[in-house]
């Protein structure tokens, strides 16, 4: 038997008695139970954040920007003609 050929033979068996295993099983349920998990949440993905934190950055630039505006109105007003 070639080296190569007892290595892949070894891994494939080694793969096979993983997939077997209860740790697979394990691993499976833990995943299940996670996603059910995080399913009831009302979780948003990190590109959702991402667009609603741009969308905040510049609602909240406009504001300043229109907070700035009625303050320079309202010293005109102020000001006697």
């Amino acid at each position: 038997m070639n080296k190569t050929n007892f290595f892949d033979d070894l891994q494939a068996k080694i793969n096979q008695a993983i997939e077997n295993s209860p740790a697979r099983d394990l691993e499976k349920n833990v995943k299940s139970m996670l996603t059910q998990g995080f399913s009831k949440l009302d979780l948003v993905t990190r590109e959702e954040f991402d667009i609603q934190a741009q969308v905040l950055a510049k609602t909240r630039a406009k504001l300043e920007a229109l907070e700035a505006r009625v303050a320079e109105l309202e010293a005109q007003l102020k000001k006697p003609q």
